[in-house]
């Protein structure tokens, strides 16, 4: 009989000897020792009116629910041309996934489903693309090759994405480095997941085939933090161009991390780079901690090609559970199978992820492989087990383990029992070889899960339905004359501005820069005070509250302009900002009146600082050199919004 272990000790024991420490207290020195290495796909949707490859319409969403058909698919792998399969296409199959798309016809056509042969290439979306390819400083293609790259887990019904390269090997600079880029590529977006429940996944297609440029970085940065960074130069650097488009699933990211003695795990559709720092470092150490599993495992087996999991079909009416683990079982005709792992002992409690373990890469399997929904699995390290100890003892006279084995209990139907044992036996034959290449869905957390084989490098073919495009010198000339203020430039102006780099990211996500300088150059107006006023007060009422209609930021120039006309201090916009969010339209006379703004003179506002002083002597409690002049600024502040500077407000009470 398996002797037991503390899983809650073995987990900590092992997160220690790894030398896993928080990202918050990580340095250079902690990633250099782990050899933490990183890249990006950067992927934003371009401002066109019509899809990539068809005359749809781009930027048109379903509502949930509203659809006029379905189209329903099921994946079959086929041999390549050199006579091989894709690992990713026998994953998948493995599934017998049921791939169902909704389908609106304002938005979607026969081309989407592979009825119809490719348009051609949207020419907008193609200056847009080497335009942004301009501003990166890549080097532009001489003839455009379209190409089809597969796309094997259903989000394509053709099963393939076309794309082209338009621009190679450019750079960006960080604080710190310069970033190499690879490439930017022209492609075709993909359909949105509705849902993924056991051996039924649905999408939406009104995203499907809408414009879309990937940038692609070399693996360069070298801790979390510049991984970020470099994701937002991107992104900010497209943005400039007014060309890409911005809002929720407009952007995504593709983050591959890898470490040393580990592999490429690329982290799929980051939808916030904020995540970044996060899943980087943790996904770092999830590869640290796999190699000391491997390091264990080949200690225990001379040779691990003998290795050989044992299993045992149980009767589900002689065992109990918490949580309804066995009861479900029993009365949803589920089958329990327990699995004797040689030499595991320990490795299903060591430690990959804050708050994970090993046994969680097995049940991320069973759910996205063997399509067996959770709770799949039970097994004898738990933290809180399911089972208790007198059946775990009873199971152990069925399998019979030895004094290092480990055990599971496998939940699912008949039908899935046999691809499950597949993948359990799969994943921990992988372990001995240390980090599986994979592609792993993210979480706000930063921790990840399991998403599918990472696809193999031969996955892209030209596309015979499609013409090469040349580029004349003269075309590129030409959409490189207007290009935007590169980013870093913008950046050393805003610091030369005086305003706080807590502002930045806003005002670089929403391209507001060039909004900032016009109203800086036209209506004279202090940088430092425009910086603060959309970094500061417009990200805090976007926050706070919804507009009644579309709200454009422009209609900041119009109010600064409107209290400029007037003689009005800039000051009282920011009381004036709620309502003008809330409700664009509304004249600004108007909204002045509702806030309850009056005309006082500078002088009637600076002659009540003496009573005020007086009044503050007889009433003040605490003391302090700043608190006379503090309460007599808020005393005033609302009189004064609109009718002189805070600037003058604080030089008046100097006096």
């Amino acid at each position: 009989m398996a002797q037991h272990i503390d899983p809650t000790l073995n987990y900590e024991e092992t997160k220690r000897s790894i030398g896993y420490t928080d990202r918050s207290v990580s340095t250079q020195e902690t990633y250099d020792r782990i050899g933490f290495m990183s890249g990006l796909e950067v992927h934003q949707q371009l401002k066109t009116e019509q899809k990539l490859f068809c005359r749809c319409p781009a930027g048109v969403y379903q509502k949930p629910g509203d659809f006029d058909a379905e189209v329903i698919r099921h994946m079959r792998p086929t041999l390549s041309e050199l006579g091989e399969y894709d690992g990713t296409a026998l994953m998948e199959f493995k599934t017998r996934k049921e791939i169902v798309y909704r389908l609106k016809s304002k938005t979607t056509c026969t081309y989407e489903v592979d009825d119809t042969p490719p348009f051609p290439l949207n020419r907008e979306a193609l200056s847009h693309a080497i335009e942004i390819s301009l501003v990166s400083k890549l080097n532009i293609v001489g003839e455009v090759h379209i190409t089809r790259k597969q796309y094997l887990d259903g989000s394509i019904p053709t099963g393939f994405q076309r794309t082209a390269i338009i621009g190679v090997e450019g750079e960006i600079p960080l604080k710190n480095k310069n970033i190499r880029l690879i490439q930017l590529s022209l492609e075709e977006d993909s359909c949105r997941e509705v849902s993924d429940v056991g051996h039924t996944r649905i999408y939406r297609t009104d995203r499907l085939g809408m414009p879309l440029i990937e940038t692609v970085t070399y693996p360069d940065m070298t801790n979390p933090d510049e991984v970020k960074e470099a994701c937002n130069y991107i992104r900010f650097l497209g943005r400039s161009t007014g060309k890409v488009r911005t809002g929720i699933g407009a952007g995504r990211q593709d983050v591959n991390v890898s470490c040393k003695g580990g592999t490429r795990v690329e982290i799929k559709g980051v939808a916030h780079s904020r995540w970044i720092p996060d899943l980087t470092h943790i996904e770092c150490f999830r590869q640290w901690s796999l190699l000391s599993i491997r390091d264990i495992l080949n200690e225990r087996f001379t040779d691990s090609k003998a290795w050989k999991p044992t299993h045992t079909l149980l009767d589900v009416h002689a065992y109990n559970s918490k949580n309804g683990f066995v009861k479900d079982a029993k009365t949803n005709g589920l089958k329990l199978v327990a699995v004797n792992l040689p030499g595991f002992k320990g490795i299903l409690s060591h430690f990959t992820q804050p708050g994970k373990m090993f046994a969680n890469e097995l049940i991320e399997r069973l759910k996205v492989i063997a399509c067996i929904e959770l709770p799949n699995m039970t097994h004898t390290e738990e933290t809180d087990p399911l089972m208790a100890s007198a059946d775990w003892e009873k199971i152990a006279i069925l399998l019979k383990p030895g004094e290092n084995d480990a055990q599971l209990i496998i939940r699912g139907p008949e039908e899935d029992i046999k691809t499950a044992l597949e993948t359990i036996e799969e994943r921990c034959r992988m372990a001995f070889a240390g980090v599986p290449p994979e592609t792993r869905k993210s979480f706000a957390n930063g921790t990840t899960i399991f998403e599918r084989v990472l696809p193999g490098a031969d996955r892209m073919y030209p596309d015979t339905d499609s013409a090469p495009i040349p580029l004349e010198n003269e075309y590129i000339e030409k959409l490189g004359q207007n290009q935007p203020e590169e980013v870093v430039a913008r950046y050393r102006r805003l610091k030369d501005w005086n305003v706080p780099e807590d502002c930045f990211t806003f005002i670089f996500r929403k391209n507001l820069f060039p909004l900032i300088e016009r109203i800086v150059n036209e209506l004279e107006m202090s940088p430092a005070f425009v910086g603060k006023f959309f970094g500061h007060a417009v990200k805090w009422v976007e926050g706070q509250y919804k507009p009644t209609a579309e709200f454009d930021y422009k209609i900041i120039y119009a109010l600064l302009r409107f209290l400029k006309q007037n003689k009005l201090d800039p000051s009282i916009a920011r009381r004036m900002l709620p309502t003008v969010y809330q409700y664009p339209k509304m004249e600004f006379a108007s909204v002045l009146t509702s806030i309850g703004y009056k005309v006082v003179t500078k002088e009637q506002i600076v002659s009540k600082i003496p009573f005020l002083r007086k009044k503050l002597a007889e009433i003040r409690l605490s003391k302090g050199p700043d608190v006379e002049h503090n309460w007599i600024m808020g005393q005033l502040r609302r009189q004064a919004e609109g009718n002189m500077s805070m600037k003058d407000l604080h030089e008046a009470l100097g006096a």
